[in-house]
Order: structure tokens, then sequence, then C-alpha cells
């Protein structure tokens, strides 16, 4: 008779071993938070008998009641049947230290920006300068939440076009009771906006995907809202608008970051006299570029010909 995993599997080391090999033998994507499939294995049998991702060595012995194991496997089949992003699985992702909720309304938060707001910006601005922070396409506000964290003083304004988006950055507000710091717009980019604001910092992780590269994607990245990701047939669309427009809302001595991922190369040779300043990242990450505010002016007449 054969026997089930339930029977011969007993304790949580088991079913995290036994989990990251069925993920590498599905051949799953991992690319929304957990590097490996042992890292996104712990993750979800850990989430699923509700112990913190930190648990001690010493508990991975623990054995699990039948009742456990069997929540363990479909959870396990699930993410290798659905192909979904585990965040979508738990309703949880941690940017920047911070725990966020995300379903499947929102893309799931892991822009190296984190670390850019870990560090305060520097050295680009001087903290206790700041005092107004905007965040475009912010999706989950797990980038916005992050910089009323990092920037205690400041106000931040949280803009996105979808009406989902905002529903959930609007739960992540209120679990992070930031509601009197953190406001949020639904505004195409800029539009909405009072006309009489400037920030100190405007960063954004925009849709910068382009049409080809969006197509071959893997399935786990078509689980998210594709409206996160398509941006048009170069990946610039929304990035050029940003740039074009982001000279009236910067201050004199303000900053814009943009992620631009993989279209960075296509940005760069569009503008090869701009000089972008390419972040670097001690954990990993790539395009996203610096501008300051005086720069962003310069090259205003260049970015409006191109749109």
């Amino acid at each position: 008779m054969k026997t089930t995993p339930s029977e011969v599997l007993t304790t949580l080391r088991d079913y995290i071993r036994w989990a990251a090999s069925r993920f590498a033998e599905a051949e799953l994507c991992f690319g929304h938070g957990s590097p490996t499939a042992l890292d996104e294995a712990a993750a979800l049998v850990l989430h699923t008998v509700h112990q913190p991702y930190n648990l001690a060595d010493t508990y991975l012995q623990s054995v699990l009641t039948l009742t456990e194991r069997q929540a363990v496997i479909d959870m396990i089949d699930r993410r290798i049947n659905e192909r979904i992003p585990a965040a979508y699985l738990t309703h949880e992702a941690v940017f920047a230290g911070l725990s966020f909720y995300v379903d499947e309304r929102v893309l799931v938060p892991r822009s190296p920006i984190a670390e850019l707001i870990e560090q305060r910006f520097s050295p680009w601005v001087d903290e206790e300068q700041v005092v107004r922070i905007l965040d475009l396409c912010t999706g989950s506000a797990c980038i916005a939440i992050a910089c009323a964290y990092a920037f205690a003083d400041a106000y931040v304004d949280a803009v996105d076009l979808s009406d989902d988006a905002l529903a959930v950055a609007k739960l992540n507000v209120a679990k992070h009771q930031l509601d009197d710091v953190v406001t949020l717009y639904q505004s195409d980019l800029f539009k909405e906006l009072p006309d009489d604001v400037r920030y100190d910092v405007i960063v954004s992780n925009p849709p910068y995907v382009c049409l080809e590269e969006w197509e071959q994607l893997p399935a786990e990245f078509h689980a998210e809202p594709d409206m996160g990701f398509k941006g048009g047939i170069s990946g610039l669309d929304i990035v050029l608008r940003i740039l074009v427009d982001a000279d009236r809302y910067l201050a004199e001595q303000g900053i814009l970051i943009v992620e631009v991922g993989s279209s960075a190369e296509t940005l760069q040779t569009a503008f090869p006299d701009v000089p972008f300043y390419w972040l670097n990242f001690e954990r990993g990450g790539d395009g996203v570029f610096l501008l300051t505010a005086e720069q962003v002016s310069q090259y205003n007449e260049l970015f409006l010909a191109a749109l």
C-alpha cells in the first residue's frame, strides 16, 4: 500500500525539506521575495502552522499534528498547482522590515527601493529637511508607509490609478496607524495632486515592462495585476510622463527616484546625454535611477520631446 506524506513526514523540518524538493521539481519561479525553493518552503510551512519566520531552529523538530500536516500539504499543492506568488497565499509580504497585507489586487512588494528608504535616501537628502514625500504608483502603499516610518516628521502622499490597489493601500495605512501621515490619491500620476505642493522626494516603482518581455514572464508574474507591469511597447510610457511632469512638483533641492528595472538600458539609450545616476544595492537589484530637481528641470524639454 502506498504511503502518504502525512504518514512518513512528521516534523516541521521534514515538511520544509519536502516542500523545497517539490518546488524545485515543479520548477517554480521565485521572483517575489523568496530567493530559493528552501526559503519559500520555510515561509509557507511556518505560516501555515502559525509560527514566525524567525522561529528558533530548536522548534524545527516539533512534530505536527495530523491536521497541521494536511494543512501544510494543501498549501504546498496550491503553490504548485496554481502558480501564484506565495504572498498571495499568506496575504503577507515584508518590505523594508515591515509587514504588509497583499492580495491579487496589487503587485507583491519586492523593490530594491526598500534599501534606499532604510538608509533615508542618504546621502542625497538631509533627512531633517524632508517634509513632503510623494510615492507614485503606490500599489499596496509599501513604499509610502516605509517612507513615513523613515521620516517621522514628513507627510507622505501616495498615488495610484487603480481602485483595487487603493483599497489594499487603505488597509495597510490603517494597519500601520498612519492615516494622519499618509494621504491616498486616486490619480493618473500627478493629475489630481494640488498644484501648489512641492516634494522633497518623489519616488516611484511604476509599470516599466515592455510588451515583449511581459508576454514571456513566468506564470507567477501573470498572476499579478498586469496594470502594474505594462509600460507599453518600449516599457517607458509611464516613466516618460513622470520625467516630464516631475519638474513642476519637485522642491528646489528635491530628488526623483524611479525604478525602471529591465528597461534601464532602453532609457539610457533613449537619453544618452542625461546623467542618470544608477543606484547600487547591497542586497541585490538594479535599474533604479536618481535625478536631482535641477537635472529634471535641465532636461525637461528633452523628455517632453520624447513623449
